[in-house]
Formats: structure tokens, sequence, C-alpha cells
């Protein structure tokens, strides 16, 4: 009957499951290399530049680990 089988995930899920945190590794990347960045300059403009930079980033980070909590996956970020 198959009812209390658990079925394996579709290909294309666990695709996404692996784009998503292959996503949250690349952009835990790039917030420590922005913050890094940051820690470096003195010229006001690239203050500024990596001030955005940082706040895009951890915006992005934020939604990232909202979808992967929504797909009950668990990381290590």
């Amino acid at each position: 009957m198959g009812l209390l089988r658990k079925e394996p995930a579709p290909p294309e899920d666990s695709f996404t499951r692996r784009q998503l945190l292959e996503d949250l590794h690349t952009t835990k990347n790039a917030l420590d290399t922005a913050y890094a960045n940051f820690e470096t300059v003195v010229d006001p403009d690239l203050i500024d530049c990596y001030t955005y930079e940082i706040y895009s980033v951890q915006k992005r980070y934020k939604f990232l680990l909202e979808q992967a909590k929504q797909m009950d996956l668990q990381t290590f970020f």
C-alpha cells in the first residue's frame, strides 16, 4: 500500500536544497569579505560602499536563512 512508507524526495527538491545550501555558503563568504574590507578602508567613499554592501548581503543572508527554515534544513552558518 505504501501508506506508511516515506517517499523519497523528488530530484528537483534535493537540487533546490543543495542549491540553497550553496547560496548560503557563498553569501556567508561574501559577508565575511565585506566585513574584512570594511575594517581595512579609510576612504569615506569606500566606507559608504562597504556599509551598503554589508547591509545588502545581510538582507540576502537573512532571506536565505528563512528559506532554509521553511524547508527544515539544518545549517551550520
